[in-house]
C-alpha cells in the first residue's frame, strides 16, 4: 500500500438538495471514488458540481451571488446537505440560505452535526474541495485577477485560514479606498487602516508563497514525460518576493511605509494601486521552456491538468485527507491516452473525483472502478449499462 493510499478517503456519501438550482429536491447516495455525470448540456451536471463545491468556503465554482443559486419558483432560499465520511469518521455539514436573507456572503448558513458554526470555515475541518472547470481554460491568457482567485483556493485547501486574511485585507481595502473617494485626509483613519493591511496583506503574500514552493516541489517529482507536463510557477508581487527573503516584521514595515507615502497618487487613482490584491501568478511549461499564456489550448489544459493534480497530491500529504476532486467537462478535451492516465491518477491519489460529460462512453474504461449516473434535468439516478 502506497503512502496516498495509507491516507483515509474524505467523500461525500449523500448528497441532499432542496431548491438547488434546477432541483426541487433530490437525494442521492454516493460512492468513493470516481462518479461520472453523464447527461445532456443543461441537465444539472454542473449545478451538482457546484452543490459539492459549496460544502467549503466562498461563493463556489461558479462564484454566483447565492440568491441566484436558489431555484427559480422556489421561496427564494435553498438548501443543501452532505453526510461526509473521513479519517475522523462521519459528520453531517448542512448549509443555504433562507427565502429573504441577504444574499451575501454573511446571508449563508452554516450547520455541522446540528449545529450552528462560527463561519463557513468550520468546514475545512472535514474536508477540502478543488475544481477544475471549461471556463478555467483560458486561465493563462486571461486577466491576472482570475488566476489570483485560482491560487487563492489553492491556498485554502491547505491553510485554512488564508479565506479570513483574504476577507479581512479586502475590507480594510475597501475601507482606504472609499477614504481616498472622500477625499479624506485623516491620518489616524489612515494609519490604522495601512497597519491592518500591512499584516494581512503580508501574510496572504506569504501563505502564496509558501503555496508555490510546496507546489514547485511536488511539480518536481513528476516524470519528466509525463501525460500531464511539468510546470514551472512562480509568482509576481512585491510582498510575495520580499517575503522569500525578509523577516515579515520588515516587509510589514515597508508595505505600510509605502501605503502611506502612496496615498496622493491612489488618492488620484481612486483605489489602492500597491498590494497582494495586484499579484499574479506566472506559469511555463517546462519541457518546452514557454510561458502558459503563449502555448496551444490543448497544452494549457494540460499544464492545468497536472497543476490541480499535483496539489491535490499535496493536500493529501499536508492536510492528511484526501480531496474531493470536481472535473467538469474534463474528458472531452483530452485524448485517449490522457484521459487513460488521468483516471489511473486519481486512482493513485485514493480521492472522490466527480466527472461530467455529455457522453459516458468517455469513461468506459472506468466500468467496474466508478459510479456511473445519469442526470436528466432535476433527477439524478444509475446509468444504464449501454
Amino acid at each position: 500500500m502506497t503512502a496516498k493510499q495509507s491516507q483515509k478517503q474524505t467523500y461525500v456519501s449523500k448528497l441532499t438538495l432542496t431548491n438547488f438550482r434546477n432541483y426541487a429536491a433530490l437525494s442521492i447516495d454516493l460512492a468513493p471514488g470516481a462518479v461520472v455525470l453523464s447527461g445532456d448540456n443543461g441537465a444539472g451536471k454542473t449545478n451538482l458540481l457546484e452543490a459539492v463545491s459549496l460544502l467549503t468556503p466562498g461563493r463556489g465554482l461558479r462564484r454566483a451571488p447565492y440568491a441566484d443559486v436558489a431555484r427559480e419558483g422556489g421561496d427564494g432560499g435553498f438548501a443543501l446537505h452532505a453526510r461526509i465520511e473521513g479519517a475522523e469518521g462521519e459528520v453531517e455539514i448542512g448549509t443555504g440560505i433562507v427565502g429573504g436573507d441577504n444574499a451575501g456572503e454573511g446571508g449563508r448558513r452554516v450547520r455541522i452535526n446540528g449545529a450552528a458554526t462560527r463561519s463557513a470555515e468550520d468546514m475545512l475541518e472535514w474536508l477540502r474541495v478543488v475544481w477544475l472547470t471549461p471556463a478555467m481554460d483560458g486561465l493563462f491568457p486571461g486577466p491576472a485577477a482570475d488566476r489570483r482567485r485560482f491560487l487563492d483556493r489553492l491556498v485554502l485547501a491547505i491553510d485554512p485560514g488564508h479565506g479570513q486574511r483574504a476577507l479581512d485585507y479586502e475590507k480594510a481595502m475597501r475601507g482606504r479606498n472609499r477614504l481616498l473617494t472622500e477625499g479624506s485626509r485623516d491620518s489616524a483613519w489612515f494609519d490604522a487602516i495601512e497597519t491592518q493591511m500591512a499584516e494581512t496583506g503580508v501574510a496572504i503574500a506569504a501563505a502564496r508563497a509558501e503555496l508555490v514552493r510546496l507546489l514547485a516541489a511536488m511539480i518536481d517529482r513528476l516524470p519528466d514525460s509525463g501525460p500531464f507536463p511539468q510546470a514551472d510557477i512562480g509568482l509576481s508581487g512585491e510582498l510575495e518576493e520580499q517575503v522569500a527573503t525578509t523577516p515579515a516584521v520588515d516587509v510589514e514595515e515597508r508595505f505600510r511605509a509605502a501605503l502611506a507615502g502612496g496615498r496622493d497618487r491612489d488618492r488620484a487613482a481612486g483605489r489602492t494601486l500597491e498590494g497582494p490584491h495586484r499579484s499574479d501568478l506566472i506559469v511555463g511549461h517546462r519541457p518546452k521552456a514557454m510561458p502558459a499564456e503563449l502555448c496551444s489550448t490543448g497544452e494549457q489544459k494540460a499544464l492545468l491538468v497536472g497543476i490541480v493534480l499535483s496539489h491535490a497530491r499535496l493536500t493529501g500529504e499536508m492536510s492528511g485527507m484526501t480531496p474531493i476532486l470536481l472535473l467538469d467537462e474534463i474528458a472531452a478535451h483530452l485524448d485517449a491516452g490522457r484521459r487513460s492516465a488521468l483516471f489511473s491518477i486519481l486512482e493513485e491519489l485514493n480521492c472522490q473525483a466527480f466527472m461530467t460529460g455529455t457522453d459516458a462512453a468517455l469513461f468506459s474504461s472506468l466500468a467496474g472502478r466508478a459510479q456511473f449516473l445519469t442526470v436528466d434535468h432535476g433527477t439524478v439516478g444509475p446509468t444504464e449499462a449501454s
